[in-house]
C-alpha cells in the first residue's frame, strides 16, 4: 500500500558542486537549505540584506548589490530605539545611525561580492502580497511594524512577478534556481496565502519556460503535497520542522548534484561530525588517534575549506600533550 504521494524529480543536466559559488536570497526558507549547504562545505552567501518575501524586494536586493548602492542617514527610520531600513530585515538594524549604516552597507558589499562571483543564484518567493509606502511609492522589504496607514497592501500580478524576475537575472550571470516557500503566510490570511502561492508558482513556470537560466525546484510542492502532516511542521504548525528541511534538502541534493558529489558530501559529513563530538575522554590515546586519523582526511580533501575543522583538531592534540 501507498501512504505518500512521494514527488519523482529528474535530475537537472547543469549540476551544482564544490567549486561553485552560490547566492542564496528570499525567504526564510532559503536560509534553511543554505545552513545545509553551508553544513557540506559548498560556498554559499545566505541572505545579505536579511529575509526578504516578495519578487519586488528581491529584485531591488539584487538591484541595490550591483550597481555598489550605499546607504545614507537620511534613508533610516528610528523606531524603539533601533535605527532600520525599509530595505532591510531588522536584524541589520543598529542602536546608532554609525552602526546602522555600518551593518547594512556591509551587507550590501558582501551581497556585491557573492553576486558578481555567483555560479548559482538561488531564489526562494515567499509572498505575492507587497506593501508600498504611501509617501514614496516604494514596495519595502519589511514594514518594521510601522503604522499600517503608512502602506498601501497590494497583490503582485503574474506579469509583475516575471518582470522582476527577469530584472534579477539581468543583473548576474548566474544560473538561477526559484524555489516557492512552503511557509504558510498566514498573516495574509489563509485564503489570501493560497491566491498568493499560485501566482507565484504560475509566475515560476512562465519564466523557466521564457528563459533556461531559470530552473524550478519544488520544494513547496514537496512539503505540502508530499509532506502533508502537522508532524512535519514547527510548533507555529506553519514554519516546516527540522525534519522536512532535511527531507527537502535530500531531495534537493539529489537533483542538483551528481553521485560523485554526494559521496564527497558524506565525506565532509563525517569530519564535520567528528569536529561537533566532544569526547569523554580527550586525554585518551583513542581520541588523540581520532584526531590524527581526522587530519589526515582533511588533508586528503584540498580542495574544501576545512580550517575551522582542522584548527580544532590540531589544537586537540597540542593541548593534550
Amino acid at each position: 500500500m501507498k501512504f505518500r504521494t512521494e514527488i519523482a524529480i529528474k535530475q537537472w543536466k547543469n549540476r551544482i558542486d564544490h567549486s561553485h559559488n552560490i547566492l542564496s536570497l528570499g525567504s526564510c526558507f532559503a536560509d534553511n537549505i543554505s545552513r545545509l549547504l553551508a553544513y557540506y562545505k559548498f560556498r554559499v552567501t545566505a541572505s545579505p540584506t536579511g529575509i526578504l518575501f516578495n519578487p519586488l524586494s528581491i529584485a531591488q536586493s539584487i538591484e541595490a548589490m550591483q550597481s555598489n548602492k550605499r546607504i545614507n542617514a537620511e534613508e533610516l527610520i528610528e523606531s524603539d530605539g533601533r535605527y532600520l531600513h525599509h530595505d532591510f530585515h531588522s536584524s541589520l538594524s543598529g542602536a546608532t545611525v554609525e552602526e546602522a549604516l555600518e551593518r547594512m552597507n556591509s551587507a550590501l558589499a558582501l551581497g556585491a561580492e557573492a553576486l558578481h562571483n555567483a555560479d548559482y543564484l538561488i531564489v526562494t518567493l515567499g509572498t505575492a502580497w507587497a506593501y508600498r509606502l504611501r509617501s514614496s511609492g516604494k514596495v519595502v522589504a519589511n514594514c518594521h511594524k510601522q503604522p499600517s496607514s503608512n502602506f498601501e497592501r497590494e497583490l503582485l500580478d503574474i506579469e509583475t512577478i516575471v518582470e522582476a524576475l527577469e530584472r534579477i537575472a539581468a543583473r548576474c550571470s548566474a544560473r538561477i534556481i526559484l524555489t516557492v516557500s512552503p511557509v504558510r503566510h498566514i498573516g495574509e490570511g489563509m485564503e489570501d496565502n493560497s491566491l498568493s502561492k499560485a501566482l507565484l508558482r504560475v509566475a515560476i513556470d512562465k519564466a523557466c519556460r521564457k528563459s533556461e537560466r531559470f530552473t524550478y525546484f519544488p520544494a513547496y510542492e514537496i512539503v505540502i503535497d508530499d509532506l502533508r502532516d502537522y508532524r512535519f511542521y514547527g510548533e507555529d504548525l506553519v514554519h516546516p520542522s527540522a525534519m522536512a528541511v532535511e527531507y527537502v534538502a535530500e531531495k534537493f541534493f539529489a537533483t542538483a548534484t551528481s553521485a560523485l558529489t554526494r559521496q564527497l558530501m558524506e565525506s565532509i559529513a563525517r569530519i564535520v561530525r567528528n569536529a561537533e563530538h566532544r569526547p569523554l575522554h580527550p586525554n585518551s590515546e583513542q581520541y588523540r588517534e581520532l584526531c590524527r586519523r581526522t587530519l589526515a582526511d582533511i588533508d586528503r580533501l584540498p580542495q574544501i575549506d576545512f580550517s575551522h575543522e582542522k584548527g580544532y583538531f590540531e589544537r586537540m592534540l597540542q593541548i593534550n600533550l
